[in-house]
């Protein structure tokens, strides 16, 4: 029982600690941005704490798997100061995008730090140079990044999926059989990389999918209808979600 309940909390730190610091990104870029942000919160379910800022609610839900940043004109065309729909295009990829930029980023500095206290033993004893040991570092985040991105690019190329992807199931079965500080950080940096990487794919309702339509919007130099976005939405979110199940289904499959 006390290995599950470790268990349990190894899983809640480090997915809410990554979403929390995806949203955070969306609302540094927000307020930088000079875009009025109604609402950041962390989870989803019933609030157990919040505070109301100048501008700006803080809340903390009872299941801390999920999060989001509510801002003015987000849903719906508002004309007026501070209004998301509003802001230049650039600034609005900019927010966009600012939550799986922060995941990424914080991935390579992990990875970084990580590379750099081990480190290449053998080469260290030979020449004992701090600058061998940054090199090293920097290669060993070059390969993390490439064997990253390899693995997306799979996806198109038809390798099965099943073997690609793991949902919720997968990862907590990953977490739980971390052994050491050093390896969980390890894996929460892997997770981070991979949060990151998928919210930028040009399928919405993913942060990419919402950069997607933005540039439409450019090329239109007008907005694509509400109704019609909405639509396409309500879609990428049923194929998403009859993907999340399929995936899941197959992590308690070889979980069996």
């Amino acid at each position: 029982m006390f290995f599950g309940l470790i268990s349990t909390i190894k899983i809640i730190i480090l997915l809410g600690f990554l979403i929390g610091i995806h949203e955070t990104g969306h609302l540094i870029a927000a307020k930088l941005c000079k875009v009025k942000v109604k609402e950041f919160a962390i989870g989803f379910g019933p609030t157990i704490w919040n505070k109301q800022g100048k501008e700006t609610k803080y809340s903390l839900k009872l299941i801390p798997l999920g999060g989001f940043v509510s801002m003015l004109g987000e849903e719906e065309q508002i004309d007026e100061e501070g209004s998301f729909s509003k802001a230049p295009i650039l600034k609005r990829m900019a927010i966009v995008a600012a939550g799986a930029f922060v995941n990424i980023v914080f991935a390579i500095i992990i990875y970084f730090i990580l590379a750099l206290t081990i480190g290449n033993y053998e080469e260290i004893l030979e020449i004992d140079s701090p600058l061998n040991r940054i090199k090293y570092s920097l290669d060993a985040c070059g390969e993390f990044i490439n064997i990253t991105i390899q693995g997306y690019k799979q996806l198109f190329t038809g390798i099965n999926i099943a073997e690609q992807f793991v949902g919720p199931v997968g990862i907590s079965e990953i977490i739980v059989k971390t052994n050491g500080f050093r390896e969980f950080i390890y894996i929460l940096a892997i997770i981070s990389m991979s949060l990151g990487i998928t919210n930028l794919i040009p399928f919405p309702p993913l942060d990419g999918g919402k950069i997607l339509f933005l540039l439409i919007e450019a090329v239109r130099r007008k907005p694509l209808k509400q109704e019609t976005e909405i639509k396409i939405q309500l879609l990428g979110f049923a194929v998403l979600l009859s993907l999340a199940i399929f995936i899941t289904y197959n992590d308690i499959i070889k979980i069996i």
